[in-house]
């Protein structure tokens, strides 16, 4: 049962990891690298990340995911936010093709409320979380063995 259900994940994300894969298709035209990770395409650097590292924020980012797809603007940038985008896989296998829409309505709520749409947005918030969760407890578990 645990591989339908993976398919299902796989396929309730599917509608963004093909627009990933389209925009992670143009991006290695242009030069960039793909690896696959723990069931996730990674995709990175290249002309089109070279440029997207300079564009000024709110419109920048250094990594996205749609769906089973991370776009980075280099491998720097993929290995630091790895685990941050990977929340955001889990989240795209949770809410399917409402992620979006919602992650938007999260945003466009912060905003209205006068926070940082990106910082306090829910689904960055548990992205963060999560990645802070994990860091402590690798460095417990590393300070427990020495």
């Amino acid at each position: 049962m645990v591989r339908g259900s993976r398919l299902l994940r796989y396929l309730w994300a599917a509608p963004y990891t093909l627009a990933g894969l389209l925009l992670g298709a143009v991006a290695m035209l242009c030069g960039a690298s793909a690896r696959r990770h723990h069931g996730v395409l990674e995709i990175c650097g290249g002309h089109i990340g070279k440029r997207m590292a300079r564009v000024p924020q709110p419109f920048g980012f250094s990594a996205m995911t749609l769906g089973h797809v991370i776009l980075a603007v280099d491998r720097s940038a993929l290995a630091q936010l790895r685990l941050h985008e990977h929340v955001h896989v889990r989240q795209y296998e949770r809410w399917g093709p409402l992620f979006l829409p919602a992650y938007a309505l999260s945003s466009l709520l912060q905003l209205l409320r006068g926070r940082n749409p990106y910082r306090e947005n829910h689904f960055e918030r548990q992205a963060y979380a999560a990645v802070a969760a994990r860091r402590r407890t690798a460095r417990e578990s590393s300070s427990s063995h020495g």
